[in-house]
């Protein structure tokens, strides 16, 4: 069955606010930040089912550079992270899912599995610990109805999101905390940023 390609929609906070759990991990955090989201923007432009990637964010140095990466980018306005998902979702033509910027490991099969696996229903997959969320995807012609903050994938769930269940290891290993961070760097990854 053909299914329509999907608008990836990657929430960013200002380079100087995001990823707090990650300040002195390396010298300098607002590069590993943006390091974080380059890697997961080229991965999920890379993945079969993505017709496009929107980053939503106001920080003019993470859209440049993400922007030349191949992402389109929409102002979030100030807004919180779920508001300004609904708002960008809300001007998005066709299927639209989310995606964390901090999913530096992505391999994009992993990423057009799980799209596929959603099979045209409001669905999410959890990230390593079970807890976040990783990937939230619409059904078609539904609101997104984004819930990501604290304990994101029960509230996805209660909202009746369908729990995805594949392996998928790199897509579920987000970058929240220093011994994420090592993880990612264990399987031979952001090097650069290491030593920034």
């Amino acid at each position: 069955m053909y299914a329509p390609r999907v608008t990836l929609l990657v929430p960013l906070k200002p380079l100087a606010e995001a990823k707090s759990r990650l300040r002195g991990a390396v010298p300098d955090h607002e590069d590993l930040v943006l390091a974080l989201a380059r890697a997961t923007v080229r991965a999920a432009l890379a993945a079969d089912g993505v017709a496009g990637v929107l980053v939503v964010t106001r920080d003019p140095v993470a859209a440049a550079a993400l922007r030349e990466c191949g992402a389109g980018i929409a102002d979030d306005d100030g807004r919180d992270l779920n508001d300004a998902l609904r708002r960008a979702a809300a001007a998005v033509e066709g299927p639209v899912a989310a995606l964390p910027a901090d999913l530096p490991a992505l391999r994009p099969v992993e990423l057009a599995q799980a799209l596929a696996a959603a099979r045209g229903r409001r669905a999410f997959v959890p990230d390593a610990d079970g807890v976040g969320t990783v990937l939230l995807v619409a059904a078609p012609g539904a609101a997104l109805d984004p819930r990501f903050g604290t304990a994101s994938a029960a509230a996805h769930e209660r909202t009746g999101a369908i729990r995805l269940a594949g392996r998928w290891p790199t897509l579920r290993r987000d970058v929240d905390t220093a011994d994420d961070l090592a993880v990612v760097r264990g399987w031979g990854l952001l090097r650069a940023a290491a030593t920034a």
